[in-house]
C-alpha cells in the first residue's frame, strides 16, 4: 500500500517527512486552503523516488502547467468540479489523480467517464470546504467499485482509521494522510508519520 502525505507547506517539515520515504508528497496550490503553499513557495530538495503531487481545485490548465514546471511536479490532483473533458486535457500533459467527495449516497460507479483520463482516483469525505472534513466517510461504498483505476482513500486518515480500512478488505492502492497527523495546518507530526509508515511496512500490503 502506498503512503501519500498531503498538505505540506513548511520547508523544514517537508525535508523531515521526505526523509521517512513516503511514496507521495502533496502540495496544495489552491488559495482557499489553509495549507496553500503560498506564492513564494520554493520546493525543497526531495529524494529521488518520492512523487511530487500538486493539488488544484477548479484551476485553469495554464496555471496548473506553470506550477508543474516551476516545482517539477510528477502528477497533479484535481480536487474541484473538473469535468472528464478537463481531465483529458490535463492528462495529455501530466498524470492525473481525480478526487471525489463521498457520502452515503455516493455512486462509486458513476465516475466511469473519468477512467480513460485518470491514473488514480482519490475518495475523500464529502465536504463543502476545501481541505476536507478531517473524518472518515462510509468506506463500505467502495466495496461496490467495479472499475480498474487504482485509488487512494483519504478523509480523517490516521493510524486507527488505517487499521479499520484494512479490516474491510478493500483493495486500496494507497492512503492520503493530512489533517489527522498535523501539529498545525501544513506542519506534520513526525512521530505520527513514523507510526503510520511503520504500520504500512509491517502489514506487507
Amino acid at each position: 500500500m502506498k503512503l501519500k502525505i498531503c498538505g505540506l507547506k513548511y520547508s523544514d517539515n517537508i525535508r523531515q517527512v521526505a526523509q521517512l520515504d513516503p511514496d507521495y508528497l502533496g502540495f496544495i496550490f489552491h488559495r482557499g486552503s489553509k495549507r496553500f503553499v503560498g506564492d513564494d513557495f520554493v520546493m525543497p530538495e526531495i529524494p529521488v523516488g518520492i512523487k511530487r503531487c500538486g493539488v488544484f481545485a477548479d484551476t485553469s490548465v495554464e496555471q496548473i502547467l506553470i506550477a508543474v514546471e516551476k516545482h517539477k511536479l510528477d502528477l497533479v490532483q484535481l480536487h474541484g468540479n473538473e469535468s472528464p473533458g478537463f481531465c483529458k486535457e490535463v492528462s495529455a500533459l501530466i498524470p492525473v489523480i481525480k478526487a471525489f467527495g463521498a457520502d452515503d449516497n455516493f455512486n462509486v460507479n458513476a465516475i466511469t467517464p473519468y477512467e480513460p483520463y485518470c491514473s488514480y482516483f482519490l475518495f475523500d469525505n464529502y465536504s463543502d470546504v476545501y481541505g476536507g472534513a478531517a473524518k472518515p466517510f462510509n468506506w463500505n461504498v467502495l466495496l461496490n467499485y467495479k472499475g480498474n483505476i487504482p485509488f487512494f482513500v483519504g478523509g480523517g486518515m490516521d493510524l486507527p482509521a488505517y487499521r479499520k480500512l484494512l479490516d474491510l478488505g478493500i483493495k486500496v492502492y494507497g492512503i492520503d494522510v493530512s489533517n489527522k497527523i498535523e501539529i498545525k495546518p501544513g506542519y506534520k507530526d513526525i512521530i505520527k508519520v513514523i507510526r503510520i509508515k511503520n504500520n504500512i511496512s509491517s502489514s506487507g500490503i
